[in-house]
């Protein structure tokens, strides 16, 4: 047995924080607003960082960060919107809110077993036939089509394909109702979809939580729309909209995992989703042996700080795979007294 004690040069400085939020998107929100406001005090974007335990933990926060035109680049994985399995569920959405979308339809229809390029081509060429002929029999009019009773209407045209391309056409039909909100479009799609991901992808079951994720954010969303407004907003490059930057405007917000972050050093640090069931995840605490690697993760995360460290969880968070609803901060962080660590809530 080893025994280590820590220490430290420094005198003075401010406590760490604890902030719980009451979701996932009050969190993500929550960060954008203090980086906003460290940024404001003279603290340069390139000197702050936020960690994470797993890549997929930082998707909401990206489509946040990118609503505030913040600049930022993630490492130790992609982006959310940059992974191929993520554009196949924003394909599927795309074609829902617009049928005459090629490019989406192109994609989602290669995904099948059996369909090839010419086959892709001749469907999508019979779906813009149909769209933008005149009147149809059941009341669907073409190009002047809008309304989502009549994109209801319209999948229920396409009755004459192989049972393969059939199938798909059959869960877009059900799904097309005004009456299904856009969480639930999701989850039918995904339910389509996961036979597919295990055929494509052999790390299928990392994939599926960055699915799950996905599913996560579109629960906030009234309708597909503005989810794919959101979506298909372009990470800045440039920076921050009314903050005057005195840097280079190459300078940008480091997204890390924990992993990737090793050696490395900020002024102000934001360790996210410091949950129990994320972090440490439900899979690592099987064994003493696994819980002391999450536990020296945590350690890594936490003295990378320089001068700030925030630490924040989000408390409902609804786990599919377990059926667990988790809310607890994480137990490396559980317990720790007011004198050490300062509690904060976000309401």
């Amino acid at each position: 047995m080893y025994y280590k004690e820590l220490y430290t040069h420094k005198s003075g400085g401010s406590l760490p924080q604890l902030v719980s939020a009451e979701n996932e998107n009050m969190q993500s929100r929550y960060v954008v607003q203090k980086v906003l406001a460290l940024r404001e005090e003279g603290v340069p974007l390139k000197e702050m960082a936020i960690l994470f335990r797993s890549s997929f933990l930082s998707f909401d926060l990206e489509i946040e960060l990118t609503k505030a035109n913040i600049p930022f680049m993630k490492f130790g994985g992609f982006k959310f919107i940059e992974t191929a399995h993520v554009k196949d569920m924003v394909a599927y959405l795309r074609v829902l809110e617009n049928p005459r979308d090629v490019v989406s339809w192109n994609r989602i229809l290669l995904l099948i077993d059996g369909v090839g390029p010419r086959t892709a081509e001749k469907v999508i060429d019979d779906i813009l036939k149909k769209r933008v002929r005149g009147a149809e029999p059941d009341g669907l009019v073409g190009e002047g089509a809008g309304s989502s009773t009549d994109l209801s209407r319209y999948w229920m045209q396409f009755n004459d394909y192989s049972d393969n391309v059939q199938k798909l056409f059959d869960v877009l039909k059900h799904v097309a109702k005004p009456s299904v909100a856009p969480a639930e479009k999701t989850y039918q799609i995904l339910q389509y979809y996961e036979p597919m991901l295990k055929t494509r992808y052999d790390d299928h079951q990392k994939r599926r939580k960055d699915l799950e994720m996905f599913q996560n954010i579109t629960e906030r969303y009234q309708d597909v729309g503005s989810l794919l407004t959101d979506l298909a907003l372009e990470p800045p490059n440039e920076s921050i909209v009314d903050v005057e930057s005195p840097g280079p405007e190459d300078e940008y917000l480091t997204l890390s995992t924990i992993h990737s972050a090793k050696g490395l050093e900020w002024h102000s640090v934001f360790v996210i989703y410091a949950l129990e069931g994320r972090f440490p995840t439900m899979r690592s605490v099987g064994s003493d042996e696994e819980v002391e690697e999450e536990r020296r993760l945590m350690y890594v995360a936490c003295t990378r700080a320089k001068e700030n460290l925030i630490i924040t969880y989000p408390m409902n968070i609804y786990d599919r795979e377990s059926g667990m609803i988790l809310t607890k901060p994480s137990r490396f962080i559980q317990g720790i007294g007011e004198h050490l660590l300062e509690p904060w809530v976000v309401e």
